[in-house]
């Protein structure tokens, strides 16, 4: 059903959502570009979120993620989508506590519940809850998700 090693789960077909942009020039497509010249900076006011959408389940088991010190998502609800009655949310898969720093952080997605990922997820959403911007600016220069693609 699944390959042991891990991969990036991020590419051209991954659609982001983004709660919010400052400006054009720091939009959500600079988020995967692998650029270390751009970033996306959301407005100010929180929560703040990056929702990442799949062409084909996956099961995500690690975020790296780069910020802009001063611009921190210091508290992050890694999120993934549930239905119960009929009703689609969002459920916490896992929380992460990214430092207040300029370097590449790495967390392993270990999920609260066993079987939540059982099968795979067709989306993840990332909502930064604090900041450690006192106006609630996110700015992040690099995201990365690895994982296993599920296959039929």
């Amino acid at each position: 059903m699944t390959s042991g090693e891990l991969v990036s789960l991020l590419d051209a077909d991954t659609s982001i959502k983004v709660s919010s942009t400052l400006e054009k020039s720091t939009g959500k497509r600079n988020l995967i570009d692998g650029s270390p010249e751009t970033c996306w900076t959301s407005q100010q006011g929180l929560p703040q979120f990056i929702q990442l959408g799949f062409m084909h389940p996956v099961l995500p088991k690690r975020l790296l993620i780069t910020f802009q010190g001063g611009f921190v998502g210091t508290r992050c609800a890694v999120c993934i989508p549930t239905e119960e009655g009929g009703k689609k949310d969002w459920k916490i898969l896992t929380t992460v506590y990214p430092e207040d720093v300029n370097r590449r952080q790495i967390f392993d997605l270990i999920p609260t519940e066993a079987d939540q990922l059982s099968g795979g997820v067709s989306s993840l959403k990332l909502i930064f809850e604090d900041s450690s911007d006192f106006f609630g600016r996110i700015t992040v220069y690099d995201l990365r998700l690895e994982g296993i693609s599920v296959t039929e």
